[in-house]
């Protein structure tokens, strides 16, 4: 569920219809409902009531602060993949009891700050990684928390760009090769190995790769208690997918509960999660004006003022985001077209071959599904700026993030001389 809907007409978030925000911060800007993030953030983390947990929300999927103060105060914990997303959950206040750090190229500054605020632990992608780790502690006169984070090869039947766990990926420790790691880690004076970490892949619509991958991690982690190893944590990563279109329908939150906690029943672990799309993704859309309606030989294309600097999941994953006119009209056709922006590569389009009604120049659309890689992944591609952000809350509304100005694009560039 939610809170984007049409009221008289007129597309509106929560109780704001967004034409007028349009006419307030201009086109595109992105558009975040906080009641939608309070909703998906709870509904997910009641699923998890029975048993203790903490919900790590993926920064990477959207690192507005104002989306991630949001969920701070809601208690999320965050998955963390680099130094500035480390400064991001600290800047909301985010203590780092309630912080995990995951990603394969931690470099030693990164390490240092995350051992400095105290991180729950830190999800281990190779053993130079572990060597590093530990230097690093020892040089601090600390013992870091880690988890190895588990590579069980297991396909997600998604997308070949965000599957994580299959041998072919860069992610994660070979399963085979986990248990020898433990034993090192171990051994090393300035670590400590308390958790076990896996992620198989983003926007999975099906539950049976994650009970593979879990029934092959929950095999291991038995295994590592019977040499001595006490794991704690059990990190399953995040992955559940989000209804894109109506041909789309993945798991609901408390079924990917049920199965998962049915797995885990008597393990006497904290489970952690990292949810970060289906937190996210349908909390967001992105706003933008028709330009102009070009018909060509074989096509017509509306061409927006949005393009994929702005949104690059279309052009990257040939993705499919549900486009809605933000002025709801029933005197016009439904038209096959495509809607691209203004960026200078045949690849920049927001939806191809899709049968749409009939837009006129100066119209907005609202592209659905853009909270989750939309702002987080934008550019200044072809020197533009990148848009607004709004939050709304109710029946008002705030730029969180102001349009960046072409001033601001160059303020640290300087010729060579």
């Amino acid at each position: 569920m939610d809170h984007f809907r049409y009221l008289d007409h007129r597309l509106h978030c929560e109780q704001v219809p967004l034409d007028q925000i349009a006419e307030h911060v201009g086109t595109p800007f992105y558009c975040y409902s906080r009641a939608t993030l309070e909703r998906h953030f709870d509904v997910f983390r009641d699923a998890f009531s029975s048993i203790e947990h903490l919900i790590c929300y993926s920064v990477k999927a959207n690192s507005t602060l104002a989306v991630l103060d949001t969920l701070a105060k809601r208690g999320a914990g965050f998955d963390i993949v680099s130094g500035g997303e480390l400064a991001r959950v600290k800047r909301v206040g985010c203590p780092g009891q309630r912080v995990v750090f995951s990603g394969v190229g931690k470099t030693e500054a990164e390490i240092r700050a995350a051992l400095e605020h105290r991180v729950l632990m830190f999800n281990v992608e190779s053993q130079p990684e572990l060597l590093r780790i530990n230097a690093l502690a020892g040089q601090m006169g600390l013992r870091a928390p880690i988890a190895l984070r588990i590579n069980p090869d297991v396909d997600p039947a998604t997308h070949p760009y965000i599957s994580t766990g299959l041998k072919r990926n860069k992610f994660g420790i070979p399963h085979q090769q986990a248990e020898e790691l433990y034993r090192l880690a171990a051994t090393l004076e300035h670590v400590q190995p308390i958790g076990l970490d896996c992620h198989i892949g983003s926007q999975l619509t099906t539950l049976e790769p994650f009970v593979d991958a879990l029934k092959r991690v929950k095999a291991l982690l038995l295994r590592l208690r019977q040499q001595g190893i006490a794991i704690r944590y059990l990190d399953l990563g995040g992955g559940l997918g989000i209804p894109y279109d109506t041909q789309q329908t993945p798991p609901h939150p408390e079924r990917y509960a049920e199965a998962l906690l049915r797995e885990i029943a008597g393990l006497d672990v904290v489970l952690i999660l990292e949810p970060g799309r289906v937190i996210v993704g349908n909390a967001g859309i992105l706003v933008a004006r028709v330009e102009y309606v070009k018909s060509g030989e074989e096509k017509r294309f509306i061409i927006t003022d949005a393009g994929m600097n702005d949104l690059l999941r279309p052009a990257l994953y040939d993705a499919h985001h549900t486009i809605l006119p933000v002025t709801r009209r029933f005197d016009r056709e439904e038209i096959m077209a495509d809607v691209v922006g203004p960026i200078c590569e045949s690849g920049d389009f927001l939806a191809r071959d899709r049968m749409l009604p009939e837009f006129h120049a100066g119209e907005l659309l609202a592209v659905r599904s853009a909270g989750a890689y939309g702002f987080s992944m934008s550019s200044n591609y072809n020197s533009r700026p990148r848009a607004a952000e709004v939050m709304v809350h109710q029946d008002r509304f705030a730029v969180v993030r102001p349009r960046e100005t072409i001033e601001q694009l160059m303020e640290h560039e300087v010729p060579f001389v």
